[in-house]
């Protein structure tokens, strides 16, 4: 279990599942830059995590800008949207009748990545959910803003697992204070730390390299 002064940001595991550099950058170095990308991400959640917008439509209740945290994954932060779905078997929520389903959704934008950063934040979100509330959530949702469309994603074992796995490696390099040395790749064109990573040094060849070219060359000659 960790303390609670060991959290990490929850939102932090999608930056670190997208590039290990990117997150220590970020998070450990707290270096940060604007992109369009970043804007326009920005501005979606904040629609989303308007916690003055409370709405209960029939038998759902809906909750913006959750907090949630984790003793045992050592995370917090907010969950954009929580629907709570009246059922015979769930969870009671203070101020209404009844007991409820939960269900995390998370909001992107853009459209659904083949790659599984977004499913690993959502997951997360249900982890960190069912230990606050004493719960199960096999499964939680994506709204992509390009396609308005919301996905549903199943919380796996695997996934789960995945989770534990990558938050145990962040912990790791924040108590390090580690950065990973650069890694060039075409995900790094769209990076908003481009500028300040530099990832085109990790193209150019090392001080070794460049020295033993240089006797390579002369021994030809």
């Amino acid at each position: 279990m960790y303390k609670e002064e060991e959290y990490l940001q929850l939102s932090g595991i999608q930056h670190f599942a997208f590039c290990r550099r990117q997150w220590a950058l970020a998070y450990i170095e707290l270096q940060w830059m604007e992109n369009v990308r970043t804007v326009e991400g920005r501005l979606l959640h904040e629609k989303a995590h308007n916690a003055t917008i409370r709405e209960k439509r029939g038998d759902v209740i809906i909750s913006r800008g959750l907090p949630v945290s984790s003793r045992e994954l050592g995370v917090s932060g907010e969950c954009d949207v929580v629907e709570f779905h009246r059922c015979a078997k769930g969870v009671p929520v203070i101020g209404y009748e009844g007991t409820y389903n939960v269900i995390p959704i998370e909001y992107k934008k853009g459209r659904p990545k083949q790659s599984r950063i977004d499913i690993l934040q959502l997951a997360t979100q249900a982890m960190c959910l069912e230990e606050m509330l004493c719960c199960e959530i096999p499964f939680g949702c994506l709204y992509y803003g390009e396609t308005r469309h919301r996905e549903q994603v199943d919380i796996t074992e695997e996934v789960r697992a995945e989770v534990r796995s990558m938050l145990g490696e962040m912990h790791d390099y924040f108590s390090r204070r580690y950065t990973p040395r650069v890694k060039w790749s075409k995900s790094c064109n769209a990076c908003s730390l481009k500028d300040i990573c530099l990832p085109v040094l990790g193209k150019k060849k090392s001080a070794c390299q460049y020295v033993e070219s240089c006797i390579n060359e002369e021994r030809s000659d």
